[in-house]
C-alpha cells in the first residue's frame, strides 16, 4: 500500500506543480491522461512488493549530445530555439521541472509548433528521469505534427536510449534509417546513434552523381 500511496503522492506533486506555473487547458488535461494511464498500468501489472532497482537517466550518458542533435535537426535562431535553449539553461542548472513548466506554457501557446513539443517531451523526461507516457506523448504529438520528420523519432530514441532500452532505441533510429533519403544532412547523427547501441549501419545505395564520380 505505500507504493500505492506514494506514486498518488506523485501524480499530485506533478499535477500541483503544472497548476502552480498556471498550465491550462488541454496541455493539463494531456499530461494527466498520461499520468492517470501510467497509474492504471502500474496497478494492473506493477509489483510493489519487489526490490527496487531505479534506472539512472540522468547519470545515463546520452549516446549522442542532446542539444547538438537538436540543432542539428531542428535548426538554430527561430522562437522555438529560443524557448528550447532557455529549457536547456534550466536543465542544466538542476532545474527539469522549471523547464518542463516553461515548456507546457509554450506548448499551450503554440500547440502547432512540433520543435516545442520534442522540447516537452524532453523535459518530461529529464524531470522524470525516464521515458514516461507524458513524454511519449509529447513525441506522438510531435510525429502527428511534421509526419516524416525524423526529429521526433529520433528523440523519441534518444529517451528510449537514456532509460536503459537500447534496443529500443536502435530499433526507432533503424528503422528511420530506413526511409532517409542517402545524402540527408542528418543521416550520419542517427548512424552514430545506431552504433553508438551496438547496432550496425548498412551504407546507403550510392547515387547517380556519386556512381559516376
Amino acid at each position: 500500500m505505500m507504493a500505492y500511496a506514494t506514486l498518488a503522492i506523485f501524480v499530485f506533486v506533478i499535477l500541483g506543480g503544472l497548476w502552480l506555473a498556471r498550465i491550462r487547458g488541454p496541455i493539463m488535461t494531456m499530461i494527466a491522461a498520461a499520468l492517470m494511464f501510467g497509474c492504471a498500468g502500474y496497478a494492473l501489472q506493477g509489483r510493489p512488493t519487489l526490490e527496487g532497482s531505479p534506472r539512472e537517466f540522468a547519470e545515463r550518458p546520452a549516446p549522442l549530445p542532446l542539444t547538438g542533435a537538436r540543432q542539428a535537426l531542428l535548426g538554430q535562431f527561430d522562437p522555438s530555439d529560443n524557448w528550447l535553449n532557455m529549457a536547456d539553461a534550466l536543465s542544466a542548472r538542476g532545474k527539469p521541472s522549471e523547464a518542463a513548466a516553461l515548456l507546457a506554457k509554450q506548448v499551450e501557446r503554440h500547440p502547432g509548433d512540433f520543435k516545442l513539443w520534442i522540447g516537452l517531451g524532453n523535459a518530461l523526461a529529464d524531470h522524470a528521469q525516464t521515458l514516461t507516457p507524458a513524454a511519449r506523448l509529447a513525441y506522438r504529438r510531435a510525429a502527428e505534427l511534421a509526419p516524416g520528420h525524423p526529429a521526433p523519432g529520433f528523440f523519441l530514441g534518444l529517451a528510449e536510449a537514456r532509460s536503459g532500452n537500447p534496443e529500443a532505441a536502435r530499433q526507432i533510429w533503424s528503422d528511420i534509417l530506413r526511409t532517409a533519403p542517402a545524402d540527408a544532412s542528418w543521416r550520419p547523427l542517427i548512424e552514430q546513434g545506431v552504433i553508438a547501441t551496438g547496432g550496425s549501419v548498412t551504407p546507403p545505395p550510392a547515387t547517380k552523381g556519386q556512381a559516376g564520380s
